[in-house]
């Protein structure tokens, strides 16, 4: 029996509302970037795109985060059950994943090489279960996978993947000082001001 290429049923599935839902921003399935955002607490991943000249992404879509997995704060070490915070990419594409598709990030980035951390295999994948990932659920990446290979292909090299722990302001941060180590504080004062300087980028 010929094994299902799952890649490409989901773009057999996806790519009408995919065009659709492309076309009421302005855009064209052939040229497009998008760039990711996902807020822990909020237990939500949100999509932006943007006309591969433009400066400024647009709200595309969002998928619902279904199983959390540890708590606020960064990943540190292998088996510590954490989603990773910063600004990732994208950096592998599994058609035959265990959790249905996924996308991997390339934790541990710089950054987090720097502090020590370790671990590895982070993914945005369907399914439920999670042990430091994102699962979406299988029709949700279907729709995310099929979008970021279409931006791949059509030349978009880097995929960016932001996570951060919530929405982040100096007054979020000032309520949870005492819940948490100054490290971990004041790394989300960092992440602040990148999170304040990209939403400079989204419309």
């Amino acid at each position: 029996m010929q094994e299902i290429d799952r890649a490409e049923q989901a773009y057999a599935g996806c790519i009408a509302d995919i065009q659709e839902s492309l076309s009421t921003i302005g855009l064209l399935p052939n040229n497009f970037e998008i760039l990711l955002i996902a807020y822990k607490e909020e237990d939500i991943l949100k999509l932006y795109a943007k006309e591969k000249a433009s400066e400024s992404y647009r709200f595309l879509m969002s998928f619902p985060v279904l199983t959390r997995s540890g708590t606020l704060g960064p990943k540190k070490k292998e088996g510590d059950k954490q989603v990773p915070e910063g600004q990732y990419r994208i950096n592998r594409f599994n058609p035959k994943s265990k959790y249905h598709l996924s996308l991997g990030i390339n934790y541990p980035n710089e950054y987090d090489q720097a502090q020590q951390y370790t671990g590895s295999d982070i993914f945005i994948h369907g399914g439920t279960e999670t042990v430091g990932c994102l699962p979406i659920g299988d029709p949700a990446i279907e729709m995310l996978y099929t979008l970021a290979s279409l931006a791949k292909a059509n030349g978009q090299e880097e995929i960016p993947v932001y996570i951060f722990p919530f929405v982040l302001n100096a007054d979020a941060i000032e309520k949870l000082k005492l819940e948490y180590p100054i490290e971990t504080i004041l790394r989300w004062e960092q992440l602040a001001i990148l999170h304040s300087q990209l939403q400079k980028q989204l419309k």
